[in-house]
């Protein structure tokens, strides 16, 4: 019987979502609608960037400028090229805990693989690196841990999946997955670990180093 974890990328394995809400909360400012990152972050952390922007679009009662959101791109694609860094312990955590594994992530598949190769994590999923781009729908949709579990040949009611939204806590309990949430990275969302707990984490950590833990402690309940 196989059983593995289905890791999410983006405030799991690299710290980037202080980056990227940081860039949308300023450009939102500019044109006057002020936000912070933790406001946006609360919001939209786990949501995949083109549904994000739906919704903006429908909120914003004024039509965004032109080149307003391949700035947006840049300017995130920019500050990862320079800033990026993985979750302090996630490769020990992701050897220690070891089996099969992959990453489900909301980011479109050529920057998730751009992200996982600057933070050196490639070499932990190569080839189980999948993105929802990939599937008919993004989380909280489960499309993207059923597609990494068939790749895999996992069972879905055999994979653990470990994320930081609760987007991704709710896909992966729809896809029929156990979820352990994690709120360990500077994402600025205060009341987090409550919001995974809520959403139906069976166990939230704060750090990579509680991890192998928490999954042991999951695959014996």
């Amino acid at each position: 019987m196989n059983h593995a974890i289905i890791y999410d990328c983006d405030g799991t394995l690299i710290d980037s979502e202080h980056i990227a809400g940081s860039v949308c909360a300023a450009a939102l400012t500019s044109i006057g609608i002020p936000t912070t990152v933790e406001a946006f972050n609360s919001r939209f952390t786990g949501v995949p960037a083109a549904k994000t922007w739906e919704i903006l679009r429908a909120e914003i009662p004024f039509a965004l400028p032109e080149g307003f959101n391949d700035a947006i791109n840049a300017e995130i694609h920019r500050r990862f090229d320079e800033e990026l860094l993985p979750i302090p312990g996630v490769a020990e955590a992701v050897e220690a805990i070891g089996g099969l594994r992959a990453v489900a992530s909301s980011t479109n598949l050529p920057r998730l693989r751009i992200n996982m190769e600057k933070t050196g994590l490639s070499r932990l999923f190569d080839p189980h690196i999948y993105s929802a781009t990939q599937v008919a729908r993004g989380k909280p949709s489960p499309d993207v841990f059923l597609f990494a579990a068939s790749q895999i040949g996992v069972d879905p009611a055999h994979a653990i999946v470990i994320e930081d939204s609760v987007a991704g806590v709710t896909a992966g309990l729809r896809a029929g997955m156990r979820v352990i949430g994690f709120h360990g990275a500077s994402n600025g969302i205060a009341d987090l670990d409550a919001r995974l707990r809520a959403a139906g984490a069976a166990l939230v950590v704060d750090s990579m180093a509680q991890l192998p833990g928490a999954v042991e402690a999951l695959r014996r309940a």
